[in-house]
């Protein structure tokens, strides 16, 4: 296992992403996400009761209670918000316990890709290397890479505009309702007066998103 030379802080946010071995695939299918959302919600947990693999074994209700249970336990993080991509993710992480980050990136990965193995008869890892991060440094930073995270799907031309609020490997969806089980919202939400006003920010830099991400690849290009 890998490990990062500069340590990651408690209290602290930070920007999270990777993608897929030689930008290969990482998520094929409806099922690979969902996968990823189980894995997501329950290794935020320092101490998880089981495997993954068990958990997924018990009913929907047992399930549901035991994460209920987990809620008062310690966390290695916060989720303040996600975006799944067909080769890469991205995280904005607030960290609580020591080496919470890196913990739960371990155990996501380690996990998904055993389920993506197995699942489809390979060897070798899913995910290319270390996670890269990027410490968030002010309350605008951290407003600008939500919005960046959420943004990413039609600004990758991975769906049409209008599919953007209604994209379901996402915590965007969460954010238009302002309530979820599995991301901490409110170091984001708390600094618009509702919902709505959030979901304008967002809408608001589509089109100028689209235009710097069309320059970067012509940068890469030449």
């Amino acid at each position: 296992m890998s490990y990062r030379r500069t340590p990651l802080v408690n209290e602290e946010f930070y920007h999270i992403f990777n993608r897929g071995v030689a930008k290969q695939p990482t998520f094929l299918n409806q099922y690979d996400y969902e996968q990823t959302l189980l894995a997501l919600s329950y290794y935020r947990f320092a101490k998880p009761p089981m495997r993954l693999s068990r958990f997924k074994e018990l009913s929907r209700q047992q399930r549901n209670e035991l994460l209920d249970r987990l809620q008062t336990t310690k966390k290695h993080v916060e989720i303040v918000c996600f975006v799944l991509m067909p080769n890469h993710f991205h995280f904005l992480l607030k960290q609580i316990s020591e080496n919470g980050i890196s913990m739960f990136l371990s155990k996501f990965t380690n996990s998904y890709t055993k389920y993506f193995n197995t699942k489809r008869s390979r060897v070798g890892p899913v995910f290319q290397g270390v996670f890269k991060s990027v410490h968030i440094e002010s309350d605008q930073q951290l407003l600008h890479v939500s919005r960046y995270i959420h943004l990413n799907p039609v600004v990758s031309f991975v769906i049409k505009d209008v599919d953007l609020l209604s994209y379901p490997w996402s915590s965007l969806p969460d954010y238009l309702k302002g309530r979820s089980s599995l991301v901490h919202m409110e170091p984001v939400l708390g600094n618009f007066s509702s919902t709505n006003d959030y979901k304008n920010f967002i809408l608001d830099r589509i089109d100028y998103a689209k235009q710097l991400e069309q320059i970067k690849h012509l940068v890469l290009e030449d």
